[in-house]
Parts: structure tokens; sequence; C-alpha cells
């Protein structure tokens, strides 16, 4: 794996106030923000300004941060999420193999409209892992 794993936090619709929140407290630097509205694929339009990704910054410091889409309920314990980012195609491919074994796929590995292969996993101990390799 390429760093530490980052902590992804999700809202229902208050992304863009967490964020301004975090920042402010953190006096860290939001980067990367992207609406589902601006992203490349087909969206309700009650999403469209809810934040898809973004990211709170300072120095080795990282938190990424999104708006649950819309139909996919927020419940205590699916909001936190831990993202891996992997080194190669193959790694992925065994860290999403292995934890699905005795875990549950929440999203099947497929390649993205970002530019990774990207697959999300929910382990045997109920945590949740978003799982990346950028090409």
């Amino acid at each position: 794996m390429k760093n530490q794993v980052t902590p992804y936090l999700i809202f229902d619709g208050q992304a863009k106030d967490a964020l301004a929140f975090y920042a402010e407290v953190f006096h860290a630097e939001i980067t990367d923000m992207q609406t589902y509205g601006e992203a490349d694929f087909p969206t309700p339009e009650e999403a469209n300004d809810l934040v898809l990704h973004a990211k709170i910054k300072k120095g080795d410091m990282l938190i990424m941060v999104s708006d649950t889409f819309p139909g996919n309920p927020l419940e205590v314990g699916n909001n936190v999420a831990l993202v891996l980012e992997c080194e190669s195609d193959s790694e992925i491919q065994h860290l999403y193999d292995v934890m699905c074994e005795k875990g549950l796929s929440l999203m099947e590995l497929q390649d993205t409209f970002w530019g990774a292969k990207y697959g999300k996993v929910k382990d045997q101990f109920g945590i949740h892992w978003d799982l990346n390799f950028t090409k």
C-alpha cells in the first residue's frame, strides 16, 4: 500500500458544512471538491449540489469527505470508511477477494471515471473499506 489508511467521512447532505467546520477547526485546506452534478455519471437533479468527493489537508493529515448518494440511507456504522490506496492491480484484487470471502462486496471492483480501479467492501467485522488503485 502507498500510504497510511485514510478516514472517509460520509454525510447526509451536510458535507459542505462539515468541510467548512473541520477546515476551521484544524486550520486546514479544502481541496479536490467535486459535486455529484460535476461528475461524469447520471445523477438525480436533487443531488447536483451535494459533495461527491473532497479532501481536507494539513501537513500529513488527510481526511476525505462526501455526501451519501440519494437513496443510500446513512446509518451510524456506514458513515465512516477506511481508504487503502493500492500499488498494483494484483494487490487490489487480492485485498478485495480476501475481504469478500467472509465479508460483503458493497461495490464490485471496477474501472472508474476518475482513472482508478475501485471497490468497496464490508469486512467480516463490519468495517467498510474503500480500495483504490490509481492507474
